[in-house]
C-alpha cells in the first residue's frame, strides 16, 4: 500500500498518515471527521454504496410476492421484511453521505451501471417457497457477511450495521418458519421447497464475491480492516451453518461434493460457476435489466416527492431564520 511517506507526500500529511495507520493498527474507529487516505474513503464509499444499493433493489424479489401472500399473516410478514430492506437502504447511504458521497448521485450511478449491487438479487421468485429460501440463504449468508462488518474500522458504518444485522437475523428466522411449514404440508408444497433450494444455492455462494485469489479488493479492505474475513472463509462459514439447517429442514442441497471433512473440521463444497458469476455482475443475468429499470422508474416517478420535499424543508429553514431575527 502507497503512503504519503512512501510518495513524497509532505511532513504534516505523513504525520496525518502515521496517525491513520496507528489508528487502525490499535483497532479503534476512524470517524467523518478524522483524515484518511483517498484510498481509504474511495473504497468504503464503494463497498458501502453497493450495500445500499442492494438493499434498495432487494425489496424487488420478494416485494412481487406481498400481493400473492397465501394468507394475510403471510402478507404482513413480507411487507415489514420488504419495509425494514428500505430502512437498511437508507442508513447505508446516510453512512456513505458521511464520506462525502452524494445520494442522488450514487443513485443516478447506480441506474447507469456504474455502480453494482449484490448478484443475488437478479434471480427470479418464481413461487411463494422462494420467499422462504431467500429469507434463510440470501438473509443467511448476509448475516454471515455482516456481523464482522459491525467491527468496521469506520465508525458510521459499523454503528448501521448492528441495528441492520439485528433485523436480518430475523428474516433469516422469517425465512426458515416459513418453508418448516411448507415441508409439514403437501407434497407439492415439499416439492415447492427443494425446487427452490436447488435454484438459490449456488447463487448463495457466489453472494460472498468471487475466490480469494481472484477478489482485487479483499486485501486492502482487509489491510485496513474495513472487512474482517477473506470471501472464501465468510462462504465456508456460511456451508458449515447451513448444512445442519438443511438436515433438519429435510431438504437435500444440490451438491454432490458436499460432505464433512473430519481432518479440517469443515465442509468440503464444490465450486460455484465463477463464469456465471461474471455474466451476472456485468449485467446479462435473468434479471438485470428488470430490476434497473423498475429501480429507474421508481426514480422518476418519485421525483415530484423529493422536490416537494425540498421545497418544504426551504420553507422550514425560511421561518426558523425568520423566528430567530424576530
Amino acid at each position: 500500500m502507497n503512503t504519503p511517506a512512501a510518495t513524497g507526500a509532505p511532513p504534516e500529511t505523513r504525520g496525518l498518515e502515521s496517525a491513520f495507520e496507528d489508528t487502525i493498527a490499535r483497532d479503534q474507529r476512524v470517524e467523518p471527521r478524522d483524515w484518511m487516505p483517498e484510498g481509504y474513503r474511495k473504497t468504503l464509499v464503494r463497498q458501502i454504496a453497493q450495500h445500499a444499493h442492494s438493499e434498495i433493489i432487494g425489496m424487488q424479489p420478494e416485494g412481487e410476492w406481498i400481493t400473492r401472500a397465501p394468507s394475510l399473516r403471510r402478507k404482513a410478514i413480507l411487507f415489514a421484511k420488504v419495509q425494514d430492506e428500505a430502512g437498511h437502504g437508507l442508513y447505508l447511504y446516510s453512512a456513505a453521505e458521511t464520506l462525502g458521497a452524494d445520494r442522488s448521485d450514487m443513485t443516478e450511478r447506480l441506474i447507469e451501471g456504474r455502480q453494482k449491487y449484490s448478484s443475488i438479487f437478479n434471480y427470479p421468485t418464481r413461487t411463494f417457497a422462494d420467499v422462504g429460501v431467500i429469507g434463510w440463504f440470501v438473509d443467511g449468508a448476509a448475516i454471515c457477511n455482516q456481523v464482522p462488518l459491525c467491527r468496521s474500522s469506520y465508525g458510521p458504518y459499523g454503528r448501521a450495521m448492528v441495528r441492520v444485522c439485528k433485523e436480518e437475523s430475523f428474516h433469516q428466522r422469517q425465512g426458515y418458519e416459513l418453508l418448516l411449514t411448507m415441508m409439514r404440508g403437501t407434497d407439492a408444497q415439499r416439492a415447492m421447497v427443494q425446487d427452490a433450494v436447488n435454484r438459490w444455492w449456488w447463487p448463495s455462494l457466489m453472494m460472498f464475491g468471487p475466490p480469494d485469489d481472484n477478489s482485487p479488493n479483499s486485501a486492502r479492505s482487509m489491510a485496513w480492516k474495513i472487512k474482517r474475513h477473506t470471501n472464501d472463509q465468510l462462504r465456508q462459514r456460511f456451508v458449515d451453518m447451513t448444512v445442519p439447517q438443511a438436515e433438519k429442514l429435510g431438504v437435500t442441497l444440490p451438491d454432490p461434493e458436499l460432505r464433512r471433512n473430519e481432518e479440517r473440521g469443515h465442509h468440503d463444497f464444490g465450486s460455484p460457476d465463477w463464469a456465471e458469476l461474471q455474466r451476472v455482475i456485468s449485467g446479462d443475468g435473468p434479471c438485470n435489466a428488470e430490476r434497473i429499470a423498475r429501480r429507474r422508474a421508481a426514480h422518476e416517478e418519485g421525483a415530484w416527492v423529493r422536490e416537494a420535499a425540498t421545497a418544504h424543508a426551504a420553507k422550514q429553514a425560511a421561518r426558523t431564520r425568520e423566528g430567530a431575527a424576530a
